[in-house]
């Protein structure tokens, strides 16, 4: 946030105070490198908060043996060593990842009311309602109304540890809320504004009415390169890795999964 308040220009994300981010926290016209992935940047993901929570409360639990506890339950995962092979989780993040999974989800599957419930605990000072409903239609892939155990823990993988190139194809999906193959201004309104809400309007320094708006404008300016109203995969892609203000916005996915 520039000093007369006006937001800098790239960002695809606002933090906490509606902010846009510090690239890595590099000075001005430093070259954006990725950030290297630790334990720490895994434990602020809200949800990965949610189920090792459940786990710790419900103690350790040695029964898996090195391998998936498979209770009876309406869906079993597939096999840790499958998992294992699509993800970028250690076998040990993924026996945690289970048994919390499991611990708050018995059936197996999540629900959106549980995505709801999830993002009130963590965001009390806004209304993550909305946020809440579009992130879990970004891991409801087949539109089941539910999600299972491999889609949520493969979609983390993604934001938490995947390339560049997959993440930006992750959010362009969150941000393609009708799944058309096309990011068009309302939605990218729809989805800002919902992070803006779920943030808090009432944080310090206040966080301006107009942010979302301006937000958006900013960003279709970059993206739209033909004018035509929408922004396709390959302008998101092209267009973000040749920012390096928006790429470093990318990290922010850590705040608010």
């Amino acid at each position: 946030m520039q000093a007369d308040g006006k937001a800098v220009d790239g960002g695809l994300l606002p933090d906490a105070n509606g902010k846009d981010p510090n690239p890595g926290g590099q000075t001005e016209g430093s070259k954006w490198q990725r950030p290297r992935l630790t334990r720490k940047s895994l434990m602020n993901c809200c949800l990965v908060k949610w189920i090792i929570a459940s786990t710790t409360q419900q103690g350790p639990d040695d029964s898996c043996d090195g391998e998936l506890e498979l209770s009876m339950v309406r869906h079993q995962p597939e096999g840790l060593d499958q998992l294992q092979a699509q993800t970028q989780f250690t076998r040990k993040e993924l026996q945690s990842l289970y048994r919390g999974f499991k611990n708050e989800c018995p059936s197996g599957l999540v629900d959106e009311e549980t995505f709801k419930s999830i993002y009130s605990q963590f965001f009390p000072q806004g209304d993550a309602t909305t946020y809440a409903h579009f992130l879990f239609q970004a891991f409801d892939m087949d539109r089941s109304g539910s999600i299972r155990f491999e889609d949520f823990v493969i979609g983390l993988s993604v934001l938490l540890r995947g390339s560049v190139t997959e993440k930006l194809r992750w959010a362009f999906n969150l941000y393609d809320i009708n799944k058309d193959g096309y990011v068009t201004k309302e939605e990218m309104m729809a989805i800002m504004t919902s992070i803006y809400d779920m943030m808090g309007r009432y944080t310090l320094p206040s966080v301006r009415d107009d942010s979302p708006y301006e937000h958006v404008e900013r960003f279709f300016q970059k993206m739209d390169r033909n004018r035509d109203g929408v922004v396709t995969i390959d302008e998101f892609i092209e267009t973000c890795q040749k920012d390096e203000n928006i790429m470093a916005s990318m990290q922010l996915f850590e705040n608010v999964i």
